[in-house]
Protein backbone atom coordinates (compact mmCIF):
# COMPACT_ATOMS: atom_id res chain seq x y z
CA UNK A 1 0.00 0.00 0.00
CA UNK A 2 1.24 3.30 -1.02
CA UNK A 3 0.30 6.40 1.03
CA UNK A 4 -0.16 9.91 -0.30
CA UNK A 5 -0.37 12.98 1.37
CA UNK A 6 -3.47 15.63 0.97
CA UNK A 7 -1.17 17.93 -1.41
CA UNK A 8 -0.20 14.98 -3.15
CA UNK A 9 -3.56 13.94 -3.89
CA UNK A 10 -4.65 17.18 -4.89
CA UNK A 11 -2.37 17.47 -7.23
CA UNK A 12 -3.17 14.06 -8.92
CA UNK A 13 -6.74 14.89 -9.24
CA UNK A 14 -5.88 18.86 -9.75
CA UNK A 15 -7.97 20.37 -7.04
CA UNK A 16 -6.91 22.11 -4.17
CA UNK A 17 -5.96 20.93 -0.63
CA UNK A 18 -8.87 21.94 1.03
CA UNK A 19 -11.52 20.49 -1.51
CA UNK A 20 -9.32 16.71 -0.50
CA UNK A 21 -9.66 17.42 2.96
CA UNK A 22 -13.22 18.06 2.40
CA UNK A 23 -14.00 14.74 0.76
CA UNK A 24 -12.04 13.02 3.54
CA UNK A 25 -14.40 14.80 5.94
CA UNK A 26 -17.66 13.82 3.82
CA UNK A 27 -16.17 10.23 3.84
CA UNK A 28 -16.16 10.34 0.12
CA UNK A 29 -12.49 9.80 0.57
CA UNK A 30 -11.27 7.85 3.26
CA UNK A 31 -7.81 8.10 5.04
CA UNK A 32 -5.80 5.31 5.53
CA UNK A 33 -3.78 6.97 8.44
CA UNK A 34 -2.34 10.26 9.67
CA UNK A 35 1.07 11.94 9.33
CA UNK A 36 2.68 13.03 12.49
CA UNK A 37 0.46 16.90 11.39
CA UNK A 38 -2.47 14.66 12.55
CA UNK A 39 -2.64 15.44 8.22
CA UNK A 40 -4.84 12.37 6.43
CA UNK A 41 -2.94 9.71 4.04
CA UNK A 42 -4.55 8.31 1.81
CA UNK A 43 -4.20 4.98 0.01
CA UNK A 44 -3.04 5.28 -3.43
CA UNK A 45 -5.24 2.97 -5.31
CA UNK A 46 -8.41 4.48 -3.28
CA UNK A 47 -7.49 7.99 -4.97
CA UNK A 48 -7.31 6.30 -8.27
CA UNK A 49 -10.62 4.55 -8.20
CA UNK A 50 -12.17 7.81 -6.58
CA UNK A 51 -10.55 9.68 -9.57
CA UNK A 52 -12.06 7.22 -12.70
CA UNK A 53 -15.47 7.28 -10.20
CA UNK A 54 -15.50 11.25 -10.39
CA UNK A 55 -14.54 11.56 -14.10
CA UNK A 56 -17.63 8.47 -15.16
CA UNK A 57 -20.45 10.85 -13.29
CA UNK A 58 -19.25 14.44 -14.43
CA UNK A 59 -16.22 15.51 -12.35
CA UNK A 60 -14.47 16.02 -9.56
Amino acid sequence: MSLMTVAEVAEYLGVQELRVERLERESLLISKDKNSEGKPLFDRTDVEKYKEFAERIGGI
